[in-house]
This record gives C-alpha cells, sequence and structure tokens, in this order.
C-alpha cells in the first residue's frame, strides 16, 4: 500500500486559476488537479495556463492533471513539462496502452454505473482509484455516485468524487470509508458553461468541504 493510501486525501479539482489554487492550498488540500481536457468546462486552457496555476501549489501539496482519452505519449508529456505528481485518467482508455506509467502515479477513474464497473476496471493497475458518478461526460456534472455500490465493491485505495459539497461529504465518508475525497462543483461560486468564464472555486467553501471531510475521516 502507498504511503498516501495511509492518509486521508482531500483533493480539489477543475482549479482554472492560480488564486483558487492558493486558496485551495490554505483551506487545507492535500491534492489540487487541473482539468487538461479540452472538453471540460475546467479546462485550464492548455500546459501554459496550467503550469501559472500549479505555481501556487507549494512543495507538499501533490499536483494532479486530468486526463480524458489523450495518447500515452501526451500524458508523459504534459506530465513532465508540468512537474505532475499524479496523473488522473477520465476517459475511455485502454489499460494495456498505459502499462509503462509508473502505479504510484496513476489516479483510475471510474464511472460507476452497476456492480459491473468495477469488474470493467480490472485490468488497470492504479495508485489511487477514483469512483465517480456515470453520466454524459467525464466528471465535474455534481452527480453523486452510488454510494452504496462504491461502499460494496471498491477496490482500494480509492477516492470518492461525484456531487460531494460541505453539507454532505460527511455522510458519504461514513458510509463508503473512502481514503479520500475528491470535489470539483460542490465548492464553486460559479459554474461553467459554453461560452461562459470557466468556474471558479469559493474559499469559504473549499474550507468547509475541507474540515467537514477531515472530521468525519477522524471517525473511520
Amino acid at each position: 500500500m502507498t504511503a498516501e493510501a495511509r492518509r486521508f486525501l482531500v483533493k480539489i479539482c477543475g482549479v482554472t486559476t492560480a488564486e483558487d489554487a492558493a486558496a485551495a492550498v490554505a483551506a487545507g488540500a492535500d491534492v489540487v488537479g487541473v482539468n487538461l481536457w479540452p472538453g471540460s468546462k475546467r479546462f485550464v486552457g492548455g500546459v501554459e495556463p496550467a503550469r501559472r496555476v500549479l505555481a501556487a501549489v507549494p512543495a507538499g501539496v501533490l499536483r494532479a492533471g486530468v486526463f480524458v482519452n489523450a495518447t500515452p505519449a501526451e500524458v508523459e508529456r504534459v506530465a513532465g513539462e508540468l512537474g505532475l505528481d499524479r496523473v488522473q485518467l477520465h476517459g475511455d482508455e485502454r489499460a494495456a496502452d498505459f502499462a509503462a506509467l509508473p502505479r504510484a502515479t496513476l489516479i483510475r477513474a471510474v464511472r460507476v454505473r452497476d456492480p459491473d464497473s468495477f469488474a470493467e476496471a480490472a485490468p488497470w493497475r492504479a495508485g489511487l482509484w477514483l469512483y465517480d458518478a456515470f453520466v454524459a461526460g467525464f466528471g465535474g456534472s455534481g452527480v453523486a455516485a452510488p454510494w452504496s455500490l462504491v461502499a460494496r465493491a471498491a477496490q482500494r485505495p480509492f477516492l470518492l468524487a461525484g456531487g460531494l459539497h460541505p453539507d454532505n461529504v460527511a455522510q458519504a465518508i461514513g458510509l463508503t470509508r473512502p481514503d479520500g475525497v475528491d470535489v470539483a462543483s460542490g465548492v464553486e461560486v460559479r459554474s461553467g458553461a459554453d461560452g461562459a468564464p470557466a468556474p471558479r472555486k469559493d474559499p469559504a467553501r473549499m474550507l468547509a468541504f475541507v474540515r467537514a471531510a477531515r472530521a468525519a475521516a477522524a471517525l473511520l
């Protein structure tokens, strides 16, 4: 089991500005994530904008990049250029294509629809699993994952994602007993849409989320 599996992780994802990244760190996030998929409303804008965002993340806080259906060569290149600590694959990628990716760096997202979702993910060798809701698109929808299914069938270590916010994260943690949680829309002050500005994080909601998650994790 990896070192990070032995501590509870709070990941704040879909960060689009350096200001929001700094606020996430100040709130107590263990992992700050940027979305590198152009199809996302939280798309950070490419490598150079991502570099500026992640410059606000100090040593000791993990930097994660979210990819959807990127090639292994592209993932390797971008991860190297940005100095990513973790690579999150959130699309329909094939495990065999990423076999050379160091296991400790990989967060494999699984969109949980039914018990078969866990079997479909079996070929992957992941340092961390991330269980999210099965919806159109690839995450960040604000829809809750099926907690009861995750509680019964999840592989460890795992992060719980999907529809979490300060008011429900304690309940989710108590039911699923994850190794960490991941939040994006649940701590936003503005939701992005086609033609609209990218979502921004709310410092107060991030702080409330982290505090609620830590308190619940302490009871596990």
